[in-house]
C-alpha cells in the first residue's frame, strides 16, 4: 500500500499539469519492462527452479520487496522517475516468475497422496485470506502514515527486515545455499566442498586433442558398461553424460564422481578405487536411501550438453 500510494503520487495523482496520456504511457513502459524482464529470466535461470526450489522462493520474496523499495524512492528522483519505477517492475518480474514457478515445486513435494490439485487450492485460499488481511492492515498503515515521510519509511523498513528475517539459515542446513552463489561466492571461497570439484554435463569440444588422448581413452575402459565418462583433471573430476541417461544414471555418476573428488589426492588409481565403491557400496547405499524413504526416481538435474559415443574392442596383436 505504502509503495503504490508513493507510485501513485510520483505519476502526478495531485498535480493539475498531470495528463492522462502521461500517466498512461509511463504505466505502459512499467508493464512492458516488466514482462521483458520476466522472459529474459525464465531464459536464464528456468531450469533452476525446480532444483533449488526452496532458494528461489526466498530470492522471489526478496526482490519483492525491492521492487517495492524503488516504488517508494521513485517520488525522490523526478528527473529518473521512469528507470526507477521500471527497475521496480523487473524486481517484481521476477518475483512473478519465480514464486509460481516455485509454488508448483513445492506443492509435489506436499502432495504426498498425489494430491496436488488439492493442496494447490487449499494454499491458494490461505494466500488469499492473508492476502485480505494484508490489505486491511495496509490500508490502516497508509491512512495513518500519510504526509508522514519519516513515519512511512519506519514502516516499511521494519515490515521488511520482519519479512525477510530467517531464524538460523545454518541450523537448517549446513549443505545448502539460500541466496543464489553470485551473491553468496565472497563468503564460500574457503569452503571445502566436493560438489564444487565436479562439473557436470562437460561439452566434447571442451576437451582439446591431447587432453582425449592423455584423459578420455586411460579413463575409458573403467566405464564400458556406464552411461557417463569421469575425467580427473587438476583435480577436478568432469563429467561427459551419455545422450540416453535416466535419472538413476545421473544420480549414480554424481556419486561416483564425488568419490573419485575425495580420492583425488589420495589415491594414484582414483578410477579403480572409484569403480570399486560403486560395485560394492553404491547398491547398499541406495537400498539405505529407500528405506528411510527417499524417493530417487525423481531427479532434477539440469543437464544440457550431452555426448554419444561407442565402444569397440581392440584387437589383439598377432606376433
Amino acid at each position: 500500500m505504502l509503495s503504490t500510494q508513493a507510485l501513485l503520487i510520483a505519476i502526478g495523482v495531485e498535480e493539475k499539469s498531470a495528463t492522462v496520456i502521461g500517466a498512461t504511457f509511463q504505466w505502459f513502459l512499467r508493464d512492458l519492462t516488466g514482462m521483458l524482464g520476466g522472459i529474459l529470466f525464465t531464459f536464464y535461470q528456468g531450469s533452476n527452479l525446480d532444483s533449488y526450489a526452496k532458494m528461489w522462493r526466498l530470492v522471489a520474496d526478496l526482490m519483492n520487496d525491492l521492487g517495492m523499495l524503488m516504488d517508494l524512492i521513485s517520488p525522490l528522483f523526478p528527473s529518473a522517475f521512469v528507470f526507477v519505477v521500471c527497475l521496480g517492475s523487473i524486481s517484481r518480474s521476477f518475483t512473478g516468475v519465480a514464486s509460481g514457478a516455485t509454488r508448483a515445486a513445492l506443492t509435489q513435494h506436499f502432495a504426498l497422496q498425489d494430491n496436488a490439485a488439492d493442496i494447490s487450492a487449499k494454499e491458494g485460499s490461505q494466500e488469499t485470506v492473508a492476502t485480505m488481511i494484508g490489505m486491511a492492515l495496509g490500508m490502516l498503515v497508509a491512512r495513518l502514515t500519510i504526509g508522514h515521510p519519516l513515519a512511512i519509511w519506519f514502516s516499511f523498513l521494519s515490515l521488511t527486515v520482519f519479512h525477510m528475517y530467517v531464524l538460523s539459515p545454518e541450523q537448517v542446513s549446513s549443505q545448502e545455499h539460500i541466496l543464489p552463489i553470485q551473491f553468496i561466492s565472497w563468503s564460500s571461497k574457503k569452503a571445502n566442498c566436493l560438489h564444487k570439484k565436479v562439473n557436470l554435463g562437460m561439452r566434447i569440444s571442451s576437451f582439446d586433442n591431447m587432453e582425449i588422448k592423455e584423459h578420455l581413452l586411460s579413463a575409458a575402459p573403467y566405464y564400458t558398461k556406464a552411461k557417463y565418462l569421469l575425467v580427473e583433471r587438476k583435480g577436478i573430476i568432469d563429467v561427459i553424460v551419455y545422450k540416453d541417461s535416466n535419472a538413476a544414471d545421473v544420480l549414480k555418476l554424481f556419486f561416483h564422481a564425488l568419490v573419485l573428488a575425495k580420492n583425488v589426492h589420495k589415491s594414484k588409481s582414483v578410477h579403480s578405487e572409484g569403480q570399486k565403491w560403486i560395485d560394492y557400496q553404491y547398491e547398499v547405499f541406495i537400498q539405505k536411501l529407500k528405506s528411510l524413504g527417499w524417493k530417487i526416481e525423481r531427479l532434477l538435474s539440469p543437464i544440457i550438453w550431452r555426448a554419444y559415443w561407442s565402444y569397440e574392442p581392440l584387437e589383439e596383436k598377432i606376433d
